[in-house]
């Protein structure tokens, strides 16, 4: 039996669409927000994508008992459109349990927001078919201290688009 989960969240965020998917696809600026684990991106169909941990992450699991891969999140690019749409698809690759879950699909949409001028709202839609695990983790309800999920990440992002530090700072 198939399980098909959406998860859309939203944010609205006070700069350009070019900023903004600089700071989704570039990893000077992924790599400050959010888990800071940097993501790089083939922006071509086809093209590769990956999340690679970092030290901090690498002794956090080395403390915890567990290995940390190098690479934590992996998948291929459905779709670029810069600055306005990225289709990719996505699997943790950290935990066992996500790692053995199918791709899923995440889709990064920037648009001008109508009601004010500067300002765009990204949307992220994460379609989650047959990932249970991955869908908890990113809903940021699962209860392993892990983090956030989009939500989270998103806040951050915003945060440092807008005012150059991060959630943290």
């Amino acid at each position: 039996m198939t399980t098909e989960t959406t998860q859309v969240y939203r944010v609205w965020i006070k700069a350009t669409p070019e900023r903004i998917w600089a700071a989704i696809t570039d990893p000077d600026w992924n790599s400050r927000y959010a888990y800071q684990a940097p993501s790089h991106y083939e922006l071509a169909k086809g093209g590769a994508f990956r999340s690679t941990a970092t030290d901090e992450m690498k002794a956090f699991g080395a403390a915890n008992g567990f290995p940390v891969p190098d690479t934590i999140a992996d998948g291929e690019v459905l779709e670029a459109d810069p600055p306005r749409r990225l289709v990719q698809t996505w699997r943790m690759l950290m935990d066992p349990t996500t790692a053995a879950e199918p791709f899923t699909t995440l889709t990064w949409e920037i648009e001008d927001a109508k009601m004010s001028p500067g300002v765009c709202r990204l949307t992220v839609t994460h379609q989650l078919t047959d990932a249970p695990a991955t869908a908890a983790m990113v809903a940021g309800t699962h209860d392993s201290g892990a983090g956030g999920g989009w939500a989270w990440i998103l806040s951050d992002l915003k945060t440092l688009v807008e005012t150059g530090k991060n959630l943290a700072s």
